[in-house]
């Protein structure tokens, strides 16, 4: 049986941060990731434009093809783990046993596919959260093809751009009222539903389905809608499994402490496994994002490393564009708002107790990250001059002291 110093399951953005979080503290450490995919880690929220030719396999990689070779990682692709045991500091895979000092658990999220009468029937259906998925989606797709996507949040309506242009007709399905439910406002979603209707797009809001037989599907308010493909894109659950049987705390996702230590000894999570502490609003929750993952996984490689780091600024973000429409979104949105919907701009600022808590902007996000900095790094707002923040983002807003501070000395 082999054994690591450091081992991780998983191959995404957090495997990738806790790599190079252990490498700034350990040069010389043996280091293995294992994975059920047989890919080099590579960028989910990318398959869209993958599927629009937009870019390649090869540019979707997160990391350079040579990045686990240059640090001297061992990698065991296509090896799902099956088990953790505690005891003996082991993990069992397909194909044995892996031995390990410190472990880090970034085995992601899974599609979630609600039970629905009739499901089994439905001939080519599909996912679109992992790359073998969405190939076979494409592979799948022809000129005439109905697809009928059923959720519309952030995966379903960027599936929908992804195949757009490549089927004969789209139709989309959420129980929501609205697009985006978990992200936008009212008046944000109805934006962004109307730019989509726009691209041929179709839409049953408020309703879901009731049955399927075969290719036709019956909605709860009694629609009818005939397919060829269905893609469920529901939401996502994360994956906890591991953990738990391991006898590790679990509650929607895998609880951590600041530095990603589980409540199991030497064994640390990462990613949207996880649950974390949002900043903006106080409450713990599954914040299944990018930065946040690789940042957790970052922090986690540097202290099973024996470092010294913490993870404690987590707030949901997005940042996404359909149709050549883009929004940026961060934190939460409650408190006072200030809003500016005219002349095409939306924009939504939400603040109280002095900070900003979140906001909304569709259309000219060019300068959306000042606002995400505010939120990160709960910056008092009497300390700028949050009205010329809120009519044009700009470093003349923060204080001289601020600029050289956090903004790495820029003072002008």
């Amino acid at each position: 049986m082999q054994t690591y110093d450091y081992l991780i399951i998983g191959n995404s953005h957090a495997a990738v941060g806790c790599v190079e979080g252990i490498r700034s503290v350990d040069k010389t450490g043996t280091v293995a990731v294992m994975s059920g995919e047989k890919y080099h880690c590579y960028s989910r929220p990318l398959i869209s434009y993958l599927l629009e030719g937009k870019t390649d396999l090869e540019r979707i990689k997160y990391r350079p093809s040579d990045f686990y070779k240059k640090n001297g990682v061992t990698t065991m692709l296509s090896t799902k783990a099956e088990e953790i045991n505690p005891d003996d500091k082991t993990v069992l895979a397909q194909g044995g046993k892996v031995g390990y000092r410190k472990l880090l658990v970034a085995v992601g999220s899974s599609p979630f596919v609600p039970p629905v009468k009739g499901y089994e029937t439905v001939s080519k259906k599909f996912t679109f959260l992992e790359l073998d998925s969405a190939l076979a989606l494409k592979k799948a797709l022809t000129p005439k093809s109905r697809v009928l996507i059923v959720g519309a949040g952030l995966i379903g309506l960027k599936c929908a751009e992804g195949i757009y242009g490549k089927c004969g007709k789209i139709t989309i399905v959420d129980l929501a009222p609205k697009v985006l439910s978990s992200v936008l406002d009212d008046g944000g979603a109805k934006n962004v539903r109307e730019h989509i209707e726009k691209q041929g797009i179709e839409f049953h809001l408020g309703t879901s389905v009731a049955e399927f037989d075969k290719k036709r599907a019956t909605l709860l308010d009694g629609t009818v809608i005939d397919f060829d493909i269905l893609v469920m894109a529901v939401g996502v659950r994360a994956n906890t499994a591991l953990v738990a049987q391991a006898g590790g705390e679990v509650g929607r996702g895998i609880i951590t402490d600041s530095t990603q230590k589980t409540s199991l000894a030497d064994i640390y999570a990462a990613g949207d496994c996880t649950e974390c502490d949002d900043i903006s609003c106080g409450t713990r929750r599954v914040l299944a994002i990018l930065p946040n993952a690789y940042s957790q996984g970052f922090t986690a490689g540097v202290c099973m490393a024996g470092g010294e780091a913490k993870f404690d600024k987590a707030i949901p973000m997005n940042s996404v564009g359909f149709f050549g429409l883009h929004l940026v979104t961060a934190g939460s949105y409650t408190g006072k708002c200030y809003s500016d919907t005219k002349d095409g701009k939306y924009k939504k600022l939400f603040y109280e107790d002095n900070l900003l808590k979140g906001y909304i902007i569709i259309g000219d996000v060019s300068r959306a990250g000042i606002y995400t900095s505010l939120i990160r790094e709960q910056t008092p707002l009497n300390t700028v001059d949050f009205k010329l923040l809120c009519e044009t983002p700009a470093l003349a807003a923060f204080s001289r002291e601020y600029r050289k501070e956090k903004l790495g000395g820029i003072v002008k």
